[in-house]
């Protein structure tokens, strides 16, 4: 028997596996590294979604609706306890609470949900025409002192729907980003 030919045989029987297995090692590993790419890169998107959503969310409570909540409340419990003449009610708290909200809606309005937009608009028209109003009734060259300042008979009621609207996602994204 001749030794020589049958370890040439096994020789290259070993060699050409090796090589095949190597090729093929080396196809998995470019495949395997290819589809952890990809899921990385997914993953990485998501999260940058994530991120830049609960970002947003928590500015908007920031510097929208926590500030806004808290004037519309502000302006709620001045008005409830309007029972009588008080120019400064109306001039100092009423007034400026109004503006604020209004300078809010217009300042912050790339944080104001699409769903809000025409809630927003609808207080913006509002205290545009009350303080239009105020300063005819207020600052005029005979200020009437014994008017209050109201637009609802004038066709602007404020528009409670809108102010709910904007207290609900305020309890929501509160709720949202911390459970609150």
């Amino acid at each position: 028997m001749d030794t020589s030919g049958f370890f040439q045989v096994t020789l290259g029987g070993l060699l050409g596996s090796s090589i095949a297995a190597a090729l093929l090692g080396a196809a998995f590993l470019r495949w395997s590294k290819t589809v952890e790419s990809e899921i990385k890169s997914h993953f990485d998107q998501q999260f940058n979604v994530f991120q830049s959503t609960r970002a947003w969310k928590q500015q908007a409570l920031a510097e929208l609706f926590g500030p806004l909540v808290m004037h519309l409340s502000r302006t709620k419990t001045a008005f409830d306890r309007w029972d009588g003449k008080n120019l400064y009610l109306e001039g100092q708290i009423v007034r400026q609470g109004n503006q604020t909200v209004r300078d809010l809606l217009l300042a912050k309005g790339h944080l104001i949900p699409p769903a809000l937009v025409a809630h927003a608009t609808k207080l913006v028209v509002h205290y545009d025409v009350w303080m239009e109003e105020f300063d005819r009734v207020r600052d005029s060259a005979e200020p009437r002192s014994d008017a209050f300042v109201f637009v609802g008979p004038a066709g602007y009621p404020f528009p409670r729907e809108s102010e709910a609207a904007f207290k609900e996602e305020f309890a929501r994204l509160q709720h949202e980003l911390y459970g609150v």
